[in-house]
């Protein structure tokens, strides 16, 4: 399975209770679908994969692939003890995902040789095709990068560190020492700020948030990107998402909560995050605002 284009991580919607609102999520993955990405990642960081139990990540994921319809591949999240997250992936596989984003183990800080045996367990647990993502604590040397590369189901490397001189070594050591479809992405927050450098060492994919809210935005990037339209990248990246990735960084945990406050702010009622991540101020969403609309205009 090789992915292409722009990756879509739907928000999990929440209730004036709390409890995910299924049938929300339903129509935010079928608007995003119909703007045509290339692949729907479900529960996965902008769906809170951290705040959700088990039972109605397993729900969630059903959702999605059902309201996906078929059209484009549907990839879940997974992550945490090695215990739980062999539950997670097992309730993935029963909800119909084709494939798992393994997220970081849980807490500890391991060291590399020890996150292969995580990523080898749990992609025991499974047949899906599995993409590691680098971040926080899961940090792979070149070496133990060909290691997880080399596991059958394993079919991506995730990066979601920002170490582009360690990045490239470990997409040349795998290319030269893996032979099969293998797949990198960029996976750092707001992606789209750090792609130009990491298709430069030739990773092509990534995810966008954006995309979420706007794909209008998000697509006219892709595109001027793949055009090789310098000069509506840069005003992408400086009137868009250079003022977004400043507001994003004054608060923790912005990343995931100024998205859903977008989606929220187009119309579909998402509700706010769950603990420990906090909503916006108003402040904040007044800015956010009118930094969609400088995205937005740059559309014309």
């Amino acid at each position: 399975m090789q992915l292409d284009g722009v990756l879509f991580f739907p928000v999990t919607p929440f209730d004036t209770e709390g409890n995910i609102a299924f049938d929300v999520l339903a129509e935010h993955v079928k608007h995003g679908v119909s703007a045509g990405p290339g692949a729907v990642f479900a529960a996965c960081g902008t769906g809170e994969f951290h705040a959700l139990g088990l039972e109605e990540f397993e729900r969630a994921v059903s959702v999605a692939v059902e309201a996906t319809a078929g059209k484009v591949p549907v990839f879940a999240g997974a992550g945490g003890s090695v215990v739980a997250t062999k539950q997670f992936v097992q309730a993935a596989e029963r909800a119909g995902a084709q494939g798992i984003l393994l997220l970081p183990p849980y807490l500890v800080t391991n060291p590399a040789a020890g996150l292969v045996r995580y990523v080898t367990e749990v992609a025991g647990a499974t047949e899906l095709p599995i993409i590691v993502y680098q971040r926080n604590n899961a940090r792979f040397t070149p070496d133990t990068a060909v290691e997880v590369a080399r596991i059958p189901n394993v079919v991506g490397f995730k990066d979601g560190i920002g170490d582009l001189d360690q990045m490239q070594r470990i997409v040349l050591s795998v290319r030269a020492a893996v032979n099969k479809p293998f797949q990198f992405f960029n996976g750092l927050p707001t992606a789209e700020m750090t792609q130009l450098a990491y298709r430069g060492i030739g990773v092509e994919l990534y995810s966008s948030a954006v995309f979420c809210f706007a794909p209008e935005i998000s697509l006219g990037f892709y595109n001027a990107v793949q055009a090789g339209d310098t000069a509506l990248v840069n005003r992408f990246l400086f009137e868009f998402y250079k003022p977004l990735v400043e507001l994003r960084d004054k608060v923790p945990g912005y990343a995931v909560a100024l998205v859903k406050a977008a989606v929220r702010a187009n119309g579909l009622d998402v509700g706010g995050v769950r603990p420990p991540l906090i909503d916006p101020s108003d402040e904040h969403l007044a800015a956010l605002d009118k930094i969609i609309a400088a995205g937005k205009a740059l559309l014309a």
